[in-house]
């Protein structure tokens, strides 16, 4: 929410690829946790209307536009959820169209969906790669995008030269064995590294 609310106010037309397991997109009403780490889109978009202590600072600030964001790699969400995704009208792609398309086509789709002038800013939550891959994250989901695939998303919007920012989250090193954090930690810095454009056949560090 945080860093998103910021580059709005830098960016008007920012477009935002949301890479997760999850939808994020819950209200305090309709969240069946309560967990506020699934709402940042629904506060975002300006869909929260209820007076959460500590998130005072988000009144006047900019609101994301639901036609200015993708979901990438979608696998576990509500009902809730779903709903609001549909009445926002933001384009998804869940693990079927990832599963049938294949990663490539699923970013270029999304890609043309967004434009191509607006700066990108890549939202990546560990957990929408297998957590066979990535085990340290706090919201486990069977299933998910192969390392590859993880690379990919990265590497295809670092070539776009308008990969502005790029957060990874959920990444929870107090979960599992040292290995499993070891292995989580090298995956999420290997994200880092192709968003900043680091390839197989090209380093541009």
């Amino acid at each position: 929410m945080g860093s998103i609310s910021a580059l709005l106010e830098r960016w008007k037309d920012l477009s935002i690829i949301w890479v997760d397991a999850h939808g994020d997109i819950n209200t305090p009403s309709t969240s069946p946790s309560g967990n506020l780490h699934g709402m940042p889109v629904a506060f975002l978009l300006g869909l929260v209307k209820e007076e959460v202590p500590g998130f005072e600072w988000m009144k006047g600030l900019p609101k994301l536009d639901p036609a200015k964001i993708v979901y990438v790699g979608l696998r576990h969400i509500d009902f809730h959820e779903r709903k609001n995704i549909q009445d926002c009208g933001i384009k998804a792609f869940s693990l079927h169209e990832v599963d049938k398309y294949g990663i490539g086509q699923v970013m270029e789709k999304a890609l043309s969906y967004l434009g191509e002038k607006n700066p990108i800013h890549l939202s990546f939550d560990i957990d929408a790669i297998d957590p066979f891959v990535c085990p340290s994250t706090g919201t486990r989901v069977a299933g998910g995008l192969t390392y590859r695939e993880a690379c990919f998303v990265c590497e295809r919007l670092s070539s776009t030269n308008r990969l502005v920012s790029m957060d990874v989250t959920e990444f929870n090193p107090s979960i599992g064995t040292p290995e499993h954090v070891s292995q989580t930690c090298d995956v999420s810095l290997s994200l880092l590294r192709c968003a900043l454009g680091h390839n197989i056949l090209n380093v541009q560090l």
